[in-house]
């Protein structure tokens, strides 16, 4: 994503845990900070990306974190998925140094991350929004502004509801048709086109076939990401009865040494419960 900013002629100044993971964008013109304060330093806008609700509250609210850093009016678009009550809670922080939090989830995995296909949803201020989306438009294709701050990242939690039961759904149909000696790849072809492909049938399936369990987005994170789900859907009284489901079978996984492994090894799953 970085990158795509890079390329457009912008300047980039970047922060890391891990520092050996910016060597391309430093060998591409991007500048090192050692904080996430000085990255912040004289930036227009700030992008945040990284994993759970503490590395973001670490990131931005910590003691060399970009509420430090950060000059007035400055923008922050956090792209990671997180808790939306925490997010309130942060903007509000930021809001008091005249600093605006966009919440801006991404859907689309490391593939529409390097090829700038991502869906982004954007929570907060509308006339802040309006000065980024044109950043945001050389990462993602699908922009939208969901409404005030948090509502981002309910989006993107309604996203991983539907994310992840449609590929248990995934999961089973392979598991039925294997069952029932159907040739795995073409029964893939047979439904991509019509009323049950998605976007788990067409691109999980093949890599559940083949056994290819590398992850495109790991289990640990999609569990992070249902947590996150359970406990928005208890605030607000929400029935989450299949959802809940596949965070037990996603559970199953990580015990089995799973966690690592990309969404797709759910299929694992089915396959020992199947005894297939």
């Amino acid at each position: 994503m970085a990158l795509h900013l890079l390329a457009a002629g912008h300047s980039v100044v970047l922060n890391t845990r891990t520092k050996g993971r910016a060597e391309a964008l430093l060998a591409k013109g991007a500048t090192w900070a050692d904080s996430p304060a000085d990255a912040a330093r004289d930036a227009e806008v700030i992008f945040i990306c990284v994993p759970d609700t503490p590395d973001v509250e670490a990131v931005l609210l910590g003691g060399d974190g970009v509420i430090g850093g950060a000059k007035s009016g400055a923008i922050v678009v956090d792209h990671s998925t997180i808790s939306p009550a925490a997010t309130r809670e942060m903007a509000q922080k930021l809001r008091e140094r005249n600093i605006t939090l966009l919440d801006a989830p991404i859907s689309g995995g490391d593939v529409g991350a390097k090829n700038a296909t991502l869906a982004i949803m954007v929570g907060g201020d509308a006339s802040a929004f309006a000065k980024v989306e044109p950043l945001l438009r050389l990462m993602g294709k699908t922009i939208t502004h969901c409404g005030d701050s948090g509502t981002g990242q309910l989006t993107k939690l309604v996203n991983q509801i539907l994310v992840t039961v449609t590929n248990l759904a995934t999961c089973e149909a392979l598991t039925f048709a294997k069952k029932n000696g159907l040739d795995l790849a073409k029964t893939i072809t047979a439904l991509a086109g019509g009323a049950a492909g998605s976007w788990q049938w067409a691109n999980l399936g093949p890599r559940m076939v083949k056994g290819d369990f590398a992850p495109g987005f790991m289990i640990d994170l999609q569990q992070k990401d249902l947590r996150l789900v359970m406990e928005a859907a208890r605030d607000s009284g929400s029935p989450i009865l299949a959802a809940s489901l596949v965070h037990q079978l996603f559970t199953s996984a990580q015990a089995a040494g799973g966690g690592k492994e990309g969404t797709q090894a759910l299929f694992k799953v089915l396959q020992k419960l199947a005894s297939a």
